[in-house]
């Protein structure tokens, strides 16, 4: 592939709702203008930007590939996301690549969750949008009432630009409603232009004056042509609708069947190139080494900063990079400055992605994406630019996960894998977050949901060997005391020889929350001499850590160590130690020892009419809402929440609000409790270790 200036390329990414055919016509698309010999299945598992072994087994896409092809002597950067909601990072990370975003609708569903989330993200970037709405050949397939739906949701500027041919099985290709003209694909997937035809000319004419009159509203010398002459040429309405969407006034909608027969694809392409901004137009920020920053010029001669927005882990081909440049120009062989790990990277070839394909080019300048292979340290988010000049972009927010799994390895010789096999998944997909419970010791592996969780483990096996086992995480529950008490414990043992004796006596009172633990040594007259007092905090120290009803760490209470006694001969730290333990435990029976749960602030965002039905759910999780609010036509509630409760929240919250709500969440606070609970909770804890005792 030739190299392009960046005013004759087009990065487009390509957004949706799942199952709506998105890579299916982006397969169409790469068919359509030749960049691939043959339309490629996704149902066959050659679809060419489903080509991870996850892809090809679900049949779904679960990450974002690039595919580039050539249309009248343009090029176009297709950035093809998955639909999924728990992969919406695959999307951000697409859209920041992209001068545009091509919304896939389906003509059978309509607008769903993740059209309204692929709009807001287009919206909050700033992006220019075309709404392709496909699978017009399905039955129930309905363009008027799809249009319908967007007006609805996202405004009158969702306007038609094109007119089915047809309905259903019966949909034969589009109509062009700005140059009048009819495009008809036959059975083979040729598409042949022509007039419009006469069964559709009053309806298009009737579309094409209400296209005029929107195009006009922006420029108010057409207006003033159109009231005076009631029409507008073709070589005026392109350059105006142009500037229309490239100003988001207009939401240009198009239709497709983009399967086996690829009707309306040739358009699509055609109205990529005419309408949708060039990469010349790319608005960035960097920020130079002496912390300012500044609007960077898309020159392919200006100083390096490339943005990496995409890595790729292959066992067998390694790390492969994918980065779109903002400016300056990259070559071959060359070295670059990692912004981030403030190290230098070395490049080899680098290439135009065609999917898993890699096309070799002499090199990527200002505006195009590319990719190159083995770099050792660069990851995504990070910015590739040079020592001299370093020009630091903006990196990616992603949502905080929104459901944690305990892992275990299923063999044990694989427990020190473990960590290096997540971080190379990690590489891939940063959304994920992985760490270690420093209460309940267990490994977490967080994500955007269970199945995105269960794809990055089924990676793992099939990249790094290493298989692993899920559950719930363990609740980090703590225990202390309610009330002040003296207890006393005495170790004696005479076994022939040397005995063993200890004796102390101690009181014991509830701390603040927070306050974990205090020791106060209050020996006097030594009664206990000074060099066994140590040996006393730590046995209680110990003893503390497994608790007393439960197993839980005991925390937020103080012993005082008052009086006791010893032996010359048969007293030692380890006696001393032992009476320690035992001092604590009859301290515990005595002090009113209760069971104290994690409370987790919460924050939900789901559109208001759920506010009910999310208030209910709540207040059966023993939540205390703390605020509400309204952020458009969203709704936002605070709440306290026991942590226990909020363990299978995800899935809970996606089927209230039929997949419209997030949430996130924070420790706050530990509170008792309820009786009722603990008393549940001492029962299965006695029952696991009971078993556990009975296996071992």
């Amino acid at each position: 592939m030739k190299v392009y200036p960046a005013s004759a390329i087009h990065n487009v990414a390509v957004v949706g709702h799942n199952g709506v055919g998105k890579t299916t016509l982006v397969s169409a698309l790469l068919h359509e203008a030749g960049a691939t010999t043959r339309f490629g299945r996704v149902e066959d598992g050659q679809a060419p930007t489903d080509f991870d072994a996850e892809e090809v087994d679900r049949k779904i896409s679960v990450g974002l590939a690039v595919a580039a092809l050539e249309w009248k002597k343009r090029k176009v950067n297709l950035i093809d996301t998955p639909g999924y909601g728990i992969f919406v990072s695959e999307m951000i990370c697409g859209l920041r690549a992209a001068d545009a975003a091509l919304i896939v609708v389906d003509a059978v569903a309509g607008v769903e969750v993740q059209t309204e989330k692929a709009w807001k993200l287009a919206d909050e970037l700033g992006l220019p949008r075309v709404v392709v709405v496909n699978r017009m050949d399905r039955e129930r397939a309905d363009a008027g009432r799809v249009v319908d739906q967007l007006v609805k949701k996202f405004g009158r500027s969702c306007v038609a630009i094109e007119a089915a041919i047809g309905k259903e099985k019966g949909f034969r290709g589009v109509i062009d409603l700005v140059r009048m003209t009819g495009h008809l694909t036959d059975d083979a997937g040729k598409t042949a232009e022509g007039p419009i035809p006469k069964e559709f000319e009053a309806e298009a004419a009737t579309l094409h004056e209400a296209l005029v009159e929107m195009v006009a509203e922006g420029d108010d010398a057409l207006m003033e042509k159109f009231f005076a002459e009631g029409a507008l040429s073709a070589d005026e309405m392109v350059p105006a609708l142009r500037k229309a969407i490239h100003d988001r006034r207009i939401a240009p909608v198009l239709f497709a069947a983009g399967g086996d027969h690829e009707r309306g694809v040739e358009k699509i392409l055609d109205e990529i190139v005419d309408l949708l901004p060039t990469a010349d137009g790319f608005q960035t920020v960097a920020r130079g080494k002496d912390g300012h920053s500044a609007a960077l010029a898309v020159d392919p001669a200006g100083p390096l900063s490339a943005f990496v927005f995409k890595t790729i882990s292959d066992p067998f081909e390694g790390r492969l990079t994918l980065f779109r440049v903002a400016s300056g120009t990259v070559r071959p062989d060359a070295s670059v400055w990692n912004a981030r790990t403030e190290s230098a990277e070395r490049f080899g070839a680098v290439f135009s992605p065609l999917g898993k394909q890699k096309m070799t080019v002499p090199e990527v300048p200002a505006g195009d994406i590319g990719a190159v292979a083995k770099l050792k340290e660069t990851l995504t988010g990070d910015t590739l630019t040079t020592k001299e000049n370093p020009l630091l972009l903006q990196g990616f927010d992603f949502p905080e996960p929104a459901i944690s799994f305990a892992i275990e390895p299923k063999s044990k010789g694989d427990e020190d894998k473990i960590s290096a096999a997540l971080g190379r998944l990690i590489e891939e997909d940063p959304s994920l977050r992985f760490s270690r419970d420093p209460e309940t010791h267990e490994f977490l592996l967080a994500g955007a949901g269970q199945l995105h969780v269960e794809i990055a483990v089924s990676r793992m096996k099939r990249k790094s060997g290493v298989e692993v086992i899920l559950h719930p995480p363990k609740v980090p529950y703590r225990e202390t005391i309610t009330r002040k008490a003296e207890a006393h414990g005495r170790h004696k043992k005479q076994t022939g020889g040397h005995g063993q004796f200890a004796d102390c006596k101690i009181r014991v009172a509830p701390l603040s929350r927070g306050e974990e633990f205090q020791f106060v040594d209050d020996i006097f007259g030594g009664s206990i001499p000074k060099n066994y007092i140590p040996a006393v905090e730590k046995g209680i120290q110990e003893a503390r850590k497994r608790g007393f009803l439960a197993g839980f760490p005991m925390v937020d209470f103080k012993v005082e160590l008052y009086d006791g006694q010893y032996h010359d001969v048969d007293s030692s730290e380890m006696a001393f130690k032992i009476a320690g333990s035992l001092a604590y435990k009859d301290a515990m029976a005595k002090a009113g020892p209760t069971i104290l749960e994690p409370i987790v602030k919460v924050e939900i965002r789901a559109p208001q009419e759920y506010m009910g039905d999310l208030m209910g759910d709540l207040t059966s999780r023993r939540g205390r809402p703390s605020g509400m609010d309204t952020e458009g036509d969203e709704a936002i509630i605070k709440a306290d929440v026991p942590m226990a409760e909020m363990i299978s929240y995800a899935p809970v919250l996606r089927s209230i609000t039929q997949g419209r709500g997030s949430f996130h969440m924070e420790m706050s606070h530990y509170e008792e409790l309820p009786r009722m609970l603990q008393d549940k909770l001492v029962a299965e804890r006695a029952r696991q270790k009971k078993e556990e005792a009975e296996e071992g």
